[in-house]
């Protein structure tokens, strides 16, 4: 703020004459350098924006589209940004988690923040959910990458709200500021939220069905879901995260593609408990192949990678992940990775090959 109000000051003309010549000078080599700076600045974002757009071929009509926008899990990782699936099909953008880095992932595939129709969040653990306020206040905006129009749509377990609720409170200050600044729509700022429960269809428009598929994170950490998408015949199912969970390959039953969370620990780490209590949450490669194998998927495909290690004891590999899975599943099998993009058509699904950089 100090420099631009510097700024200000230069042009006051109240400021002592004999001080404004040398400042206005001084400003006119500044503007010569902010103008250029501005403009390497803004073509270097409509650059970015191009790529972005294209990093896959555009959506065809009746496509049922997955894409994996982040991977990863607690760690602040470059490669795996947090937890978020977008699910694309009748013309609708759904998305699955909102992770840490979800908004600049969406903007990689070339979606606008104001176009996703509806989130759908599996569980309260922050690693899901701190994208959220990012997504629902950046989308608000008027700029081209945002544009909501009508509320924000959230579906989630019991807790969400409150969430959204306290969410409203923590930011009044700058909602309340940008419609009386800016003049933003308050409808476009509004929240629905919603709790879903166990086998419910939660969201039904345009032929797309949501159903909430309870699993199992852990005595204490219940509720937690899985969805399923279904579209014209064809389905996805992501797990969230869980234990191995009977319900969940009950409601995953006939699925095309099941995108199912992973965790595995070096044996030696387990002497410690703060490990074994992590693994005791959620899906160990072998337990996952399981689950595969008595889905039967068109595909699997391994997501929110917990793979823990320490400055002397490394974390187990993914290449180990994979060779563990093979143990209890001989099916198609995806190592996941943030950006992956998969299509599930009427024969089968495939992934979807980014298109060449210019």
């Amino acid at each position: 703020m100090g420099q631009f109000q510097s700024i200000r000051f230069f042009f006051d003309d109240r400021a002592p004459s004999h001080r404004t010549n040398a400042r206005l000078a001084s400003l006119k080599k500044l503007g010569i350098v902010f103008g250029v700076t501005v403009c390497a600045a803004l073509w270097g974002t409509m650059a970015q924006a191009q790529v972005a757009a294209a990093i896959h071929p555009p959506l065809q009509s009746q496509e049922f589209r997955v894409t994996l926008l982040g991977t990863g899990s607690p760690p602040p990782s470059m490669r795996r940004f947090g937890p978020a699936v977008l699910v694309q099909a009748g013309g609708q953008n759904l998305l699955i988690d909102s992770g840490r880095g979800v908004t600049q992932r969406l903007f990689q595939v070339g979606v606008k923040l104001g176009a996703v129709d509806a989130v759908f969040i599996t569980h309260l653990h922050s690693d899901h959910i701190v994208g959220i306020p990012d997504l629902w206040l950046t989308g608000w905006l008027e700029a081209a990458y945002a544009q909501r129009t009508g509320p924000f749509r959230i579906w989630g377990p019991a807790g969400t709200r409150s969430m959204m609720g306290h969410l409203e409170k923590a930011y009044a200050w700058d909602i309340n500021q940008r419609i009386a600044d800016q003049g933003l729509k308050a409808e476009n700022v509004a929240v629905q939220a919603n709790e879903v429960s166990d086998a419910a269809v939660v969201y039904q428009s345009k032929g797309v069905k949501v159903t909430a598929i309870e699993v199992d994170h852990g005595d204490l950490l219940k509720p937690a879901f899985g969805y399923r998408v279904d579209f014209d015949g064809r389905s996805v199912v992501i797990s969230g995260d869980t234990k191995r969970s009977d319900n969940l390959i009950r409601g995953a039953a006939g699925t095309d593609l099941l995108i199912h969370q992973v965790a595995a620990v070096q044996p030696e780490l387990l002497k410690d408990p703060v490990y074994q209590v992590i693994l005791d949450h959620h899906t160990k490669p072998e337990e996952a192949g399981d689950v595969f194998t008595r889905v039967s998927p068109k595909l699997a495909v391994f997501y929110h990678f917990v793979l823990l290690g320490t400055a002397k004891i490394p974390p187990v590999s993914e290449k180990d992940v994979f060779e563990m899975t093979r143990r209890t599943y001989a099916g198609p099998l995806v190592l996941g990775e943030d950006l992956m993009a998969f299509r599930i058509g009427r024969e089968g699904v495939s992934q979807i090959q980014p298109m060449p950089k210019n």
